[in-house]
């Protein structure tokens, strides 16, 4: 058995516009954009959407798009569920599995990132099978 949850939604962006796009998702969603510090990739919109992190990130890709990052505690397991299901493992990236669903969006599959009770309390709990277990 594993956990998991969504952990983020990224605005992924052309590496020139991201600052036009960080501003732009600022003002369009009412939270304060705030570069992360030594992730100069990101720029945070904090509360955007509560209880999930929000962020512009300047990709070196022409093509703008929205991926979500799901984060769990354990990696392996939930990349072998989501394979399961349809996608394919596109790329690795440090402890990330970069994942494209069927229909080509993209997701990264990462350990936990948030605060250990907020994971307990909004992780589904997976028993090898595609639903949650109850």
């Amino acid at each position: 058995m594993h956990r998991s949850r969504v952990y983020a939604l990224l605005i992924d962006t052309p590496g020139p516009e991201a600052a036009a796009a960080a501003a732009f998702w600022s003002a369009a969603l009412g939270a304060p954009a705030e570069p992360v510090p030594a992730e100069e990739q990101f720029t945070s919109l904090h509360e955007a959407i509560p209880g999930l992190v929000t962020a512009v990130q300047s990709i070196d890709d022409p093509n703008p798009r929205f991926h979500l990052d799901i984060e769990t505690d354990d990696v392996e397991a939930e990349t072998a569920r989501l394979l399961a299901l349809g996608a394919t493992q596109i790329a690795r990236w440090l402890e990330c599995r970069v994942l494209r669903a069927p229909g080509g969006h993209l997701l990264c599959v990462l350990p936990v990132h948030s605060d250990p009770a907020v994971f307990s309390a909004g992780a589904r709990t997976w028993s090898g099978a595609a639903v949650p277990r109850t």
